[in-house]
């Protein structure tokens, strides 16, 4: 089953997960659709007749809760979906009861599946097993604030882009419009995607340099101290090419997707978005830097107001000088030794194609 799992995984093979919707919610796969056997107010009923009653009692109350039409469109939704996915997974928590009965009333109308014996226990157990990597299958991209690291990252054939799965962008201005995922749902993804890179056998694997969060979420601890021991390879721009850079994607960019998801409040939700952002790191400006930075932004957000968003780049360059600057030259330099090639995009580049050449030959 292990060795099934691994290939189901890596493929991307479509699953049907009999969990209740709040369990799915929770620890969801990429490619699984839930399709419950038990809704989330069935499962809580049954849990409580399970604790009080015993499990005879409890199965009793599962079949009499879904049973005639409730039980005939629950099964239509699995067949329609093997008649689909013909080579489909069915799973539950921990392969017992609930996954056992969905594979005998599939059986009854005609239909075989593939259940996952463990259930989502033993998929996350092989996911977990994942986060523990050789630092010298990896190379780290680090760089400054608005250096770019992102779209030569992607670039790269075997990398692993840790922000895009957490949707933020890792900085204290990261937060996106859409909401993170769950931890678990995050780590599921990650699982996978290293997943697939351990069974593609591409070393080195590029990450982007993080630190233990990403928005509200933490990297798993094992990868975390991978990381931390792997080399460094440091991606340099010019400080102009980098505030150009953050007003196109922190303001321009991320403007636009505001306008899309709340119309006529987008400008009041991007400035309680910006303030709020600035206020998390306030601390760390110190009172007068703080007040300077908070000046600059309520000047240019009264510019946007009028449709001029050159006013950003203001207190963009101000803590860019007086803040990230000097805290990345701080950090990087207890890296030093870690550090292999330092260049521009194009140099890096070029750098991560002849590791992979000599790795290859």
């Amino acid at each position: 089953m292990s060795e099934l799992l691994r290939t189901a995984l890596c493929r991307d093979t479509p699953m049907i997960d009999v969990r209740a919707p709040v369990e799915f919610a929770q620890t969801a796969l990429p490619a699984a659709q839930n399709f419950p056997i038990l809704n989330d107010d069935e499962r809580e009923q049954v849990g409580i007749c399970y604790k009080n009653e015993g499990q005879a009692a409890a199965a009793a109350l599962g079949h009499q809760l879904v049973s005639g039409e409730t039980k005939a469109r629950r099964l239509q939704e699995w067949v329609s979906f093997i008649e689909n996915h013909p080579d489909a997974l069915l799973y539950c928590a921990r392969g017992g009861m609930r996954s056992k009965l969905a594979t005998q009333w599939l059986n009854d109308a005609g239909y075989s599946v593939t259940r996952v014996e463990g259930g989502y226990k033993q998929i996350r157990q092989l996911l977990v097993e994942q986060y523990p990597v050789d630092p010298g299958r990896l190379l780290i991209l680090a760089g400054s604030t608005g250096v770019g690291k992102t779209e030569v990252l992607v670039q790269d054939p075997s990398h692993i882009d840790l922000e895009g799965l957490a949707n933020h962008r890792g900085s204290a201005f990261g937060t996106r419009v859409t909401m993170q995922p769950a931890q678990t749902v995050f780590e599921n993804v990650l699982g996978i995607q290293l997943l697939k890179w351990q069974s593609a056998d591409s070393d080195p694997l590029l990450l982007e340099d993080e630190g233990r969060l990403i928005g509200r979420l933490h990297l798993p601890l094992p990868l975390q101290a991978a990381m931390k021991a792997a080399p460094l390879v440091v991606l340099q721009a010019s400080f102009e090419a980098r505030a150009l850079r953050i007003h196109q994607d922190y303001i321009l960019d991320n403007w636009g997707r505001f306008e899309a998801v709340y119309n006529d409040d987008a400008f009041d939700k991007f400035s309680e978005y910006l303030l709020q952002a600035l206020n998390s790191i306030k601390k760390r400006l110190g009172g007068v830097g703080f007040e300077t930075c908070q000046n600059k932004l309520a000047d240019a957000l009264a510019l946007q107001s009028h449709g001029d968003t050159s006013g950003h780049l203001g207190w963009i360059d101000y803590l860019l000088a007086n803040y990230y600057d000097p805290m990345y030259a701080y950090q990087l330099n207890q890296k030093a030794q870690r550090i292999v090639f330092r260049g521009d995009a194009l140099e890096v580049s070029d750098y991560l194609a002849e590791v992979r050449t000599k790795l290859g030959s």
